[in-house]
């Protein structure tokens, strides 16, 4: 609360907050006003269901308006700002298109337990204000600003349906406090199952607690960081759960562990495991490069790159028959296979730390290892 009131304080001191008549349209679904323009038959595309509400009353507003250049020349400056592309250019026509005040206050009355807006009792801030204050309070604003300087300014990540308030609307409330915007705005799409919009009414939830019960903790990683398309909307149901599970990590990962700690432990071979350099300089580096750019699928695509590669050498060079006939060359590939495999453990680990880990392990003592993935029926 005092952290608001801190905040409100400054951006009036800025000039940037004045009280006047409201009158506007808003939907309760988004929390949002909304203008013409942005409704659907006088629907929200988004809450279709929900009635949009007409509001008239005294408030204070926040003086958006100001911000239109300021906003532009932080997008111009600054050309990663907002990710995907398609998002910056979204929010840059919004703002090129002009800005409107925005309320900031309800009449204590109606919200009583709202943040109370600093020198009037009739007042409290509405909750897009005080709430977006908390990404700042959180680390310390403005009480511990050596533990608020060690943090901010921060990476954001925002849903579709939020670009206008984070990129746009909250980066003008910090340049009226005289607060540094945030560093980066990634913008994610939405998670649909079936087709349609996640909704208990249509009984199409996915449960991620349940997908964890039934799939273990790295498996929901491995849906999340590669199944699920950066910042586009991306469909889930439980079905491509299990065949993702099953087509990638039963069948693929587990069963390329399987396979060749199985022949290193029964011909006690131990491979040369790589220094960290290597590794760096190798298949960690290329999935670093686009896990440093949040590109995760990327990232995971690159690893799983190497463990089809090293599947096709298992079936192309078939140690588990040339160990009968011509045991030396076999010993080599098993001793390869292995390297590699301890490169892929590692770079596995930011996705599949479990996982990773429990390879290291194995090669380690050079032992088969249980099951990593069991299949599911």
């Amino acid at each position: 609360m005092k952290a608001a009131q801190e905040f409100w304080k400054r951006c009036t001191a800025n000039g940037d907050i004045e009280k006047r008549q409201y009158r506007t349209k808003y939907c309760v679904g988004c929390e949002l006003e909304k203008t013409d323009s942005e409704l659907e038959d006088n629907k929200c595309p988004i809450h279709p269901n929900l009635t949009i509400e007409l509001i008239e009353e005294e408030n204070y507003f926040f003086k958006f308006s100001n911000y239109g250049k300021p906003l532009l020349d932080l997008y111009k400056n600054r050309p990663d700002f907002v990710v995907p592309e398609f998002r910056l250019r979204e929010i840059k026509k919004f703002v090129e298109n002009g800005l409107e005040d925005f309320s900031i206050s309800r009449l204590k009355s109606k919200m009583p337990w709202g943040v109370p807006v600093p020198g009037d009792d009739d007042h409290v801030m509405y909750v897009w204000f005080d709430a977006l204050v908390n990404y700042i309070s959180a680390i310390g604003w403005p009480d511990d600003m050596e533990k608020f300087q060690e943090y901010w300014p921060v990476v954001q990540f925002a849903g579709k349906d939020n670009l206008r308030q984070q990129s746009a609307m909250w980066q003008a409330m910090l340049l009226s406090a005289q607060i540094e915007p945030s560093k980066q705005i990634f913008i994610e799409g939405f998670l649909t199952s079936g087709g349609q919009k996640m909704s208990k009414s249509l009984g199409n939830v996915i449960d991620p607690f349940k997908v964890k019960e039934e799939y273990g903790t790295d498996a929901v990683r491995y849906y999340i960081a590669r199944e699920i398309a950066s910042f586009e909307d991306s469909d889930v149901t439980y079905e491509k759960i299990k065949n993702a599970y099953n087509g990638n990590l039963a069948n693929g990962l587990g069963n390329l562990v399987n396979r060749i700690m199985k022949l290193a432990s029964q011909e006690g071979v131990k491979g040369e495991l790589a220094s960290n350099e290597e590794i760096l300089q190798g298949i960690f580096g290329k999935a670093l490069e686009n896990i440093n750019r949040f590109e995760f699928k990327k990232a995971i695509d690159v690893i799983w790159e190497e463990i089809t590669r090293l599947d096709v050498y298992v079936n192309e060079k078939r140690p588990f028959e040339t160990i009968k006939t011509n045991k030396e060359e076999a010993r080599k590939d098993i001793v390869y296979l292995v390297s590699e495999l301890w490169k892929i453990a590692i770079a596995l680990s930011p996705f599949l730390p479990e996982t990773s880990e429990a390879i290291q392990t194995t090669i380690k003592e050079n032992k088969m290892p249980a099951a990593l993935f069991p299949r599911k029926l």
